[in-house]
């Protein structure tokens, strides 16, 4: 096709959509399609728009960059989604997005004028922390169908079962009694003993007295829905519970397929057919977690050279071996201790040639092993302390803690991390059931019990080591 006719017709096809190509990006789109067929150019086209569209974009002007990014992306060969079946990615990986809520949709870090991420943040970072978890939480349960408005036209019984949210500040202003309101926001001890709630527009103190809890556990900085009545500067909470949650195919209609989880994808996996039709057919896929992986215990490694004995003529796809990987924490002979029990463990893997050629290992450290104290996220174990291993077992992975898991179009999330203790100890409300405490257990605690996860079907299942 001549290059004038082609090029009014990129741009014309651009303004359709809402966009205006800029000099440079319509001469790298001219001289790319320069040799396109006539039939196939505006199925083309329309792709490359579509793939600009996925993009976080600041205004409706594509500049080169852009154009570049979505050729690219459609011109992928299918058989590239292979290289995106498996991914662990460490925290440090993970892409930072934020929420704009002048223009509704997330924007990565890079594009606004917010600092890069610190290991030694300022007392200003903490503040944007909440106030970013609370706009991202305002944003879905606005969407929610219990709180979206009704349109003009609807039936009046519709518009009685919505509800709306309100803002501290709507409650702040009123002398008199504010009956039947619902609030999203932060609860917080201000003062000893005396629970409030806050958002970015104020604070008012609560009466807990008459209050009933969802299921859940409800400690100091956590976000809720609060429903009650305002009278006398006190919000008077009649039910607690969380804001709701989104399906991710539901975020993806109002975003686009932005990766937000990680990964050398460009567009969100779960939106791939490919990738999905692999988790399907892999039936044989299976992730084995262990917790509490004492390795300097002569009776767990026994236990593991059972456990690979077992899985020798079936190996897993990835063994995930969360820490701590010692019974007895910190001292000064730690490190080399824990480089000895880690080439006890790859001698034991050595010894079971399927398993070794086969299946991936992945290590995730816990909070008593050698690393920077209580800190989140935790590094990975030192690669001082690991050669030795990653020589003996090349697929071994050592992540940080916490990690995320993109397996297909599956997205994990692997946090170790003695939560229960702290949690409970900080509630707002005691649990009064088991019902609210997530199940949880450690290896050699546990009977030498860990968990087995298929992802074809998505199931869990509970595995135990018995005595032979």
């Amino acid at each position: 096709m001549e290059p004038e006719r082609l090029r009014r017709r990129l741009s014309s096809a651009f303004r359709l959509r809402g966009f205006v190509l800029r000099p440079d990006a319509l001469k790298y789109l001219t001289e790319a399609f320069q040799s396109t067929s006539e039939g196939e150019l505006d199925d083309i086209i329309d792709n490359v728009i579509d793939a600009v569209e996925k993009q976080p974009l600041s205004s409706n002007m594509i500049e080169q960059p852009l154009v570049e990014a979505a050729v690219q992306e459609c011109s992928r060969a299918p058989d590239e989604a292979i290289e995106n079946v498996f991914n662990i990615i460490g925290a440090f990986d993970i892409p930072r997005f934020i929420y704009n809520s002048e223009r509704k949709k997330f924007l990565p870090l890079s594009m606004t004028d917010l600092p890069g991420p610190s290991l030694f943040g300022s007392a200003r970072d903490k503040a944007e922390l909440y106030r970013e978890r609370y706009s991202i939480l305002q944003q879905r349960t606005h969407r929610h169908e219990l709180f979206t408005p009704s349109p003009v036209a609807a039936h009046p019984d519709d518009s009685k079962s919505k509800f709306q949210l309100k803002t501290i500040e709507s409650l702040l202003g009123n002398t008199a009694k504010v009956g039947e309101v619902i609030v999203l926001g932060m609860i917080t001890q201000l003062k000893e003993g005396k629970f409030f709630l806050e958002d970015p527009t104020g604070v008012v103190q609560l009466d807990l007295s008459k209050a009933q809890f969802h299921n859940g556990l409800y400690t100091e900085s956590c976000f809720v829905l609060a429903e009650g009545w305002y009278e006398d500067e006190v919000f008077h909470v009649n039910a607690f519970g969380f804001p709701p949650t989104e399906p991710s195919a539901t975020t993806r209609a109002f975003y686009g397929n932005i990766n937000f989880f990680g990964g050398p994808s460009s567009s969100s996996v779960k939106a791939s057919a490919k990738l999905k039709q692999l988790e399907e057919e892999n039936e044989d896929a299976m992730f084995v977690f262990v917790s509490d992986v004492w390795l300097d215990q002569a009776e767990v490694l026994e236990k593991l050279h059972m456990m690979f004995s077992g899985y020798s003529s079936a190996p897993p796809t990835c063994f995930f071996f969360c820490g701590n990987f010692s019974s007895a924490p910190y001292g000064k002979n730690q490190i080399q201790s824990l480089k000895g029990s880690l080439k006890a463990l790859a001698d034991i893997i050595c010894e079971h040639p399927s398993i070794h050629k086969s299946s991936r290992f992945v290590f995730v450290p816990g909070p008593e092993d050698p690393g920077p104290g209580s800190i989140l996220p935790r590094p990975p174990l030192a690669e001082n302390i690991t050669q030795e291993f990653r020589q003996l077992v090349p697929f071994s992975v050592f992540t940080t803690n916490p990690c995320r898991i993109q397996y297909c179009t599956q997205e994990i999330i692997i946090f170790r991390e003695d939560l229960i203790n702290k949690m409970c100890r900080n509630c707002v409300r005691f649990p009064s059931s088991n019902m609210d405490i997530p199940s949880h257990g450690s290896f050699p605690r546990s009977g030498f019990s860990f968990k087995v996860y298929y992802p074809s079907n998505k199931t869990v299942e509970d595995s135990k080591l018995q005595e032979l």
